[in-house]
């Protein structure tokens, strides 16, 4: 289970920060990333980071979000600044166990003045 919480109402060129955090160990997931989905678009790569911590990034979400872990607190983040009109979507956790990839359910990010 990947619980995401974060998401809400902001700005264009403020800033948030999305939390998933899963019922596993987030060190039992080979890989764990960030997806996102907006009205009419497919579901895209923002950003993943690996077990041994190695990050990738969308070209969206190049220079401006972050994908980072915190061990002790069980849970992977996404820090998204200065935010844009078009990084409105729902945002997805998700994590590769195995051959399965788990999705959690969601959080919507709008951005908006």
């Amino acid at each position: 289970q990947l619980v995401e919480s974060g998401g809400g109402l902001v700005q264009p060129g403020g800033s948030l920060r999305l939390s998933c955090a899963p019922s596993l160990s987030i060190f039992s997931f080979k890989k764990m990333g960030w997806y996102r989905q907006a009205p009419g678009k497919e579901r895209e790569l923002v950003a993943t980071i690996t077990a041994g911590g190695s990050t990738d990034y969308g070209d969206s979400a190049m220079g401006r979000f972050t994908i980072s872990r915190d061990r002790a607190k069980n849970t992977m983040y996404l820090q998204m600044n200065n935010l844009k009109s078009e990084d409105t979507a729902v945002y997805y956790c998700a994590a590769a166990l195995g051959n399965a990839v788990k999705w959690g359910q969601g959080t919507q990010v709008t951005v908006s003045s």
